[in-house]
């Protein structure tokens, strides 16, 4: 079973669960791993917000073609 028939039966449910897990798990990794969480803490918002706007790129250009 290959990725691309993979993602041909994934459906909008599908596709936030994953969200949420990922959501879900990075907040475990911060509150469990104080390493991670005095770095998060530490970095400046922007960082995150610019990275985010970058990956966002492709699947907002996908979604307007």
């Amino acid at each position: 079973m290959g990725l691309k028939s993979f993602v041909k039966r994934v459906d909008i449910k599908d596709i936030g669960l994953i969200k949420w897990s990922s959501i879900l798990f990075t907040l475990f990794v911060v509150s469990a791993w104080s390493g991670f969480a005095n770095w998060v803490i530490s970095t400046h918002w922007a960082w995150f917000l610019v990275v985010s706007l970058i990956l966002a790129i492709r699947p907002v250009m996908k979604l307007f073609r």
